[in-house]
């Protein structure tokens, strides 16, 4: 293990079930889930499920470059949710649970947009990718209970 860590941020719908796939990739050191993306300081929970806040869900991942890449968790985000329904996952509606990539440096925000362009071009969806690419600026971090929501519940996935 090395000292040094780097942080990425993906929304993906439902941030419990995000949180909980990439707490099981090896070089993932912690996750914490919160908001990100909106106009309103330090949201709850309720604020962002109005909508007015514009936040999605997130999932802050702290990792070891030296044991897991940037790419290899863009692959993580890519398997773990539908890039091409905008503001919807499932049966979970609103802006929310948008599919965006909040990136930490320009070098995040190159790989992310190849990536999304990669996506794009395999011919695995139907329809065209619209995850959202933007700088990641001020994240709030959920309430207590939305921390390892599933884990603490013994549960692997939110999925029905």
């Amino acid at each position: 293990m090395t000292g040094t860590t780097e942080i990425a941020y993906f929304a993906a719908g439902c941030f419990w079930g995000v949180e909980a796939a990439f707490r099981q990739v090896r070089g993932v050191r912690e996750t914490v889930v919160g908001y990100q993306g909106g106009v309103t300081a330090n949201p709850t929970y309720e604020d962002v499920c109005t909508g007015r806040t514009q936040h999605a869900e997130v999932v802050k991942v702290v990792y070891d470059p030296a044991v897991v890449s940037y790419e290899d968790l863009l692959n993580v985000f890519w398997q773990s949710h539908d890039p091409t329904t905008l503001n919807r996952q499932g049966p979970d509606i609103g802006t929310q649970y948008r599919s965006a990539i909040f990136y930490a440096d320009e070098t995040q925000k190159r790989i992310a947009e190849d990536s999304k362009q990669a996506q794009g071009t395999r011919g695995l969806f139907r329809r065209p990718v619209v995850t959202e690419i933007s700088p990641a600026l001020d994240f709030y971090p959920a309430e207590d209970y939305h921390q390892q929501y599933l884990e603490k519940r013994g549960l692997a996935t939110c999925h029905i």
